[in-house]
């Protein structure tokens, strides 16, 4: 079995630099550990990381435990998913999806 591309395990103190920095795109999920849709996402995220690998950085917030990005980002509803091209929001979706919907999501975005 082929190693699946790592999944960044975002913080407020990383995501300046792993994010807003970046030259490229990166896919954020913004999640709680108490949320069940975030949960059904986590597998979907470890295959968008796999499956878009040359095109696409994935990475994971955890709500509670970073809330100043959390509230910079002005997150709503859990899961969240942001979009990023070069440091911008790009495209956003508040709730969990299938994988047909994420990756058209990401097609669209990309």
């Amino acid at each position: 079995m082929p190693a699946s591309a790592a999944v960044l395990d975002l913080t407020d103190e990383t995501f300046p630099a792993e994010v807003l920095a970046r030259s490229g795109a990166v896919l954020v999920d913004v999640w709680a550990s108490w949320c069940g849709p975030c949960r059904l996402m986590a597998p979907l995220m470890e295959w968008a990381a796999t499956a878009y690998e040359a095109r696409l950085v994935v990475g994971k917030l955890e709500a509670d435990a970073n809330p100043g990005t959390r509230d910079d980002l002005r997150i709503q509803g859990l899961p969240t998913l942001i979009l990023f091209r070069d440091g911008v929001e790009v495209a956003r979706h508040e709730g969990a999806m299938a994988r047909p919907q994420l990756q058209a999501f990401l097609d669209a975005g990309l």
